[in-house]
């Protein structure tokens, strides 16, 4: 099972840093000045960004592919939706003090959609290079 995992081990890691970000008290931290309004939602969508990265470069090294296939990324969307899904509803009834919203979760899916379609770029970029 451990080999299974090797190459997603950066994303899982990350992952568990979102978790505990996610269910942190932050008490008034939120309405300090240096915090402009959207902050959160910019936070969420960069943790998943990164989140959507490290994903993708597990799953080019498990298929040992020089790109990320179609099918693939697709897959990872679903997935990493669905782990923002579960965070925001971890908010809302397990982490109290915390609030799950769906721009939340809209600002999660942007994220990890907008990782997914860097790493596209990305990986077709380099794999057609004409020189």
């Amino acid at each position: 099972m451990n080999a299974r995992f090797k190459a997603y081990w950066p994303a899982i890691l990350w992952a568990l840093f979102i978790l505990v970000i996610c269910g942190v008290k932050l008490g008034g931290v939120s309405k300090a000045p240096m915090f402009f309004a959207g902050f959160d939602k910019l936070t969420h969508c960069g943790l998943f960004f990164v989140l959507a990265v490290l994903y993708c470069y597990g799953s080019i090294r498990k298929f040992k592919t020089r790109g990320l296939r179609i099918e693939i990324a697709i897959k990872n969307t679903i997935v990493l939706i669905s782990y923002g899904a579960l965070i925001e509803v971890l908010q809302k009834y397990v982490f109290t003090w915390r609030s799950g919203e769906p721009a939340d979760l809209f600002c999660d899916a942007l994220g990890a959609c907008m990782g997914i379609f860097g790493v596209l770029v990305t990986s077709y970029a380099l794999n057609n290079e004409s020189i």
